[in-house]
């Protein structure tokens, strides 16, 4: 129910719980700063800015930084959307053709004009002049205006010429072939030199290396304009140079416009200008937009005064906001957020163990997407062209879908998939959106002890917490499903809800009894007994206790029988029936306090569990399998709850049974999931490997998986159609004797017969990563990572790099 806005005090460390930080006391920044990758910007909040008064907080740049929409699993904090690939076009044999002939007919025709080798061209000129410029029946000039009119005819007749080369040789498509795979600075540069190298030919005279003639560009309209003018006087006069400049910008006009040197110039006087926010661009997140539209700008003005003074961290940001999202809509829960936020101020809705920051990170985190990235994805052709080169994160979104993760343990890539999650919940539970189970032996990667609120170290007597073997259960049925599970969910000749059955024939009359589950010892008791202990707990029952009286008597029938699972279920509980186990599960003889895990399901705690290793791998394989189903059971259990609840199992050998796989997709619609750890699928048993890769919507298969690993990754993953190229080269026979002769000589010359090339295009459906490939072809520090929504959007199959 709603209070004054803070978390109900509840001990979670064997001693009060401290009350949270008072609004005056800025958070201590972390101890280590997390190791962000030099192509990414840091993601995490460093430590306090000492500058001025006025100077902009490290907290307040990491809010306002740009966070744009992005495909499911890229790294969203300034990401920069890669442009989509340009294919590079091939200009055909025929295109190449008719750009060439054209220019050599035309040479070869300007070649023949200049020596007046070409018939009847001259007639024109004749019909448009003056008789008296020319003798009669020729076009020698008689004086100056026959010679300026030959210039004039040739520039037409070589402007003609040039026009239809251009037209008939496709200058245009070659052109923009050529300036294709260039941006538009390197185009506009391009273009500049090939317009002042054609500039050398119109005016070479401006050249001082330059010594060839000017082509006839120019000098027809200078022979225009005296033939206009009536003499070379006006040569002379100011027209000439506003002739001259309007030439060269004829000239150069093709060559800017196909550069686009308007567009550049128009970016580059943009990009010299301050930039100014647009018209309809939202305001900076450090300023609290949504508190202000909802017309509390006192407590949007405080908290900025918070973030931008260095009081507070990305974590208090995050817990803040999401308390916000969670209060906007209800007019009196608005209230109540307002009134906490004065009286708190950064500390308002503090976790109850009063952290407001890990001791220490190793990955880089963005609580306001609650995302942590893994690793960079492998700019290659394998890639999807959207995340080449783009980071990849997991958020609640996916794991709310369950992970698998699988490869060897050398040189810690799993570890760093794994710690990676389960330092990402341990952080968000700090904001109140998370509550995390961390389950793994003393070697787990999960970071220090005090980043956990309870810690349950499995037969180390100075373990502060005790592990209920029931679950915080008091419904006999259930307790019994889940111990049964734990105990015999591995063995293929035991049915689990025969085993449940047998266990709940004996909690049931025991609870009714003494009022609680009896611990390990008794249990394995009971299960070993024949039918005078047991009778003599009949005879304890109460007499309205009619049903538990028949389950008991039951009981008794089936004891010492040849079909009694009891003795196999006494013999796996044994594995928790030693000295080292002798102060947990319920015994009561310890200091340590007994945790439930169906807690998690209320509050946002955080809880490391560590299992024993040496000398008690059987009973670590046990507790696991126990541990699972019971936090299958209490996410799938109760009402909604206002945070998201997961589990990290560093190792989950043994741990999977079929009960526990089919109880995995069904956490989707429970805002809850699992992430699953394994050196091998071997390590599951082989009828369970497809159903578990359906299970799970995120898979990782890292580098030095095997190839019987990969296989079931490879079906998982399933086909695509690919566009495959084919080159056939056919000999080619000729029938004519000159054609034989001239294929002879090139033979000899080249050693190859003359062949002609035959390309086929197909489509044909291959695996996105083949056994094969997934098992030689990742490089070490790399994996292939699918990951899926709980909306149900995907990322392929995408290898990524998780040093990066």
């Amino acid at each position: 129910m709603e209070t004054d806005g803070t978390y109900e005090s509840h001990d979670t460390r064997g001693a009060a719980v401290p009350q949270p930080t008072p609004p005056p006391m800025p958070p201590a920044p972390p101890a280590h700063a997390p190791r962000v990758p030099s192509s990414a910007p840091p993601a995490t909040v460093p430590s306090q800015p000492t500058g001025a008064p006025g100077a902009r907080s490290a907290v307040a740049d990491w809010l306002d930084a740009p966070r744009p929409e992005a495909a499911p699993g890229i790294w969203r904090f300034r990401h920069v959307p890669p442009t989509p690939p340009r294919e590079r076009t091939r200009l055909a044999p025929v295109t190449v053709a008719g750009l060439v002939i054209p220019i050599v007919i035309a040479l070869i025709l300007w070649s023949v004009w200049r020596r007046g080798g070409v018939p009847y061209l001259w007639i024109p000129l004749q019909v448009l002049t003056p008789e008296e410029w020319w003798y009669a029946g020729t076009t020698t000039a008689r004086d100056w205006h026959g010679v300026e009119a030959h210039i004039v005819y040739s520039g037409v007749v070589f402007g003609a010429i040039v026009l239809a080369v251009a037209r008939l040789g496709a200058w245009g498509t070659v052109v923009r072939h050529l300036l294709e795979p260039y941006g538009p600075p390197a185009r506009a540069a391009l273009t500049a030199a090939a317009g002042l190298v054609t500039l050398t030919f119109v005016w070479p005279e401006w050249f001082p290396f330059v010594d060839w003639d000017p082509l006839p560009i120019a000098s027809p309209f200078f022979s225009l304009l005296a033939l206009v003018g009536g003499g070379y006087d006006i040569i002379t006069t100011v027209p000439v140079y506003l002739l001259s400049l309007l030439i060269t910008v004829g000239v150069l006009w093709p060559f800017a416009r196909v550069g686009d040197w308007r567009g550049v110039l128009r970016t580059w006087r943009g990009s010299r200008r301050p930039a100014a926010a647009a018209p309809g661009a939202p305001a900076p997140r450090s300023t609290w937009p949504g508190l202000r539209d909802a017309g509390q700008g006192q407590a949007a003005d405080l908290l900025q005064d918070e973030v931008l003074g260095g009081r507070m961290n990305e974590v208090d940001v995050a817990r803040v906001t999401h308390r916000w999202e969670r209060s906007r809509d209800d007019a009196r829960r608005l209230a109540g957020f307002v009134d906490t936020v004065f009286r708190q101020g950064a500390a308002a809705w503090a976790h109850p163990s009063g952290d407001r920051d890990l001791p220490r990170r190793t990955a880089a985190h963005d609580l306001l997407l609650g995302q942590v990235r893994i690793g960079r994805a492998a700019d290659g052709e394998r890639n999807p062209a959207a995340y080449r080169g783009a980071g990849v994160a997991l958020d609640p979104a996916v794991l709310g879908t369950s992970m698998l993760v699988v490869g060897p343990p050398g040189g810690g890539p799993a570890g760093g998939v794994t710690a990676a999650a389960a330092e990402a919940l341990t952080l968000q539970a700090l904001t109140g959106g998370c509550a995390v189970v961390a389950v793994g032996g003393p070697s787990a990667p999960y970071g220090p002890d005090a980043a956990y609120d309870v810690v349950v170290r499995l037969g180390d007597p100075a373990s502060p917490y005790d592990l209920d073997l029931y679950g915080g259960l008091t419904e006999p049925d259930e307790a019994a499903a889940l111990l049964a599970e734990g105990l015999a969910g591995d063995v293929e000749s035991l049915d689990p809800r025969r085993a449940g059955t047998v266990l709940a024939q004996l909690l049931g009359p025991y609870r009714a009894v003494h009022g609680t589950f009896p611990p390990v010892p008794v249990l394995r008791e009971l299960l070993e007994a024949g039918a005078e202990p047991l009778t003599a707990l009949l005879d304890r029952l109460p007499a309205d206790a009619a049903a538990m009286r028949r389950e008991l008597e039951g009981r008794i029938r089936q004891a010492g029988g040849p079909a009694d699972p009891g003795p196999l279920l006494a013999d796996r509980l044994a594995l928790l029936d030693r000295p080292a186990f002798a102060d947990f599960f319920g015994a009561g003889t310890g200091a340590a306090r007994p945790f439930s895990l169906n807690t998690v399901a209320h509050h946002p705690l955080r809880v490391r569990l560590e299992l024993p290793e040496h000398g008690h791998e059987e009973a670590s394989r046990l507790l696991a399998r126990l541990v699972l189903a019971q936090f299958l059971a209490t996410a799938r259990s109760g009402g909604r709850r206002p945070h998201f609840a997961g589990l990290v199992l560093d190792d989950a050998t043994g741990a999977l049974t079929g009960g526990t796989v089919r109880s995995l997709q069904r956490l989707r619609s429970h805002d809850a999931g699992v992430v699953l750890g394994l050196r091998t699928l071997g390590d599951v048993p082989e009828p369970l490997h497809g159903p578990l890769l359906a299970a799970v919507g995120c898979r990782a298969a890292l580098s030095g998986v095997t190839t019987w690993d990969g296989r079931g990754f490879a079906e998982a993953w399933g086909t695509e159609w690919v566009e495959t190229e084919e080159v056939a080269h056919h000999t080619v026979f000729a029938n004519q004797p000159m054609t034989r002769a001239l294929h002879a000589v090139r033979k000899r010359l080249t050693g190859k017969a003359v062949t002609t090339d035959a390309v086929t295009l197909r489509k044909v459906e291959r695996e996105r990563w083949s056994a094969s490939e997934l098992a030689h072809s990742l490089p070490p520090g790399h994996a292939v990572v699918s990951l899926t929504t709980v909306r149900g959007a995907h990322m392929p199959p995408v290898l990524v790099d998780l040093r990066g």
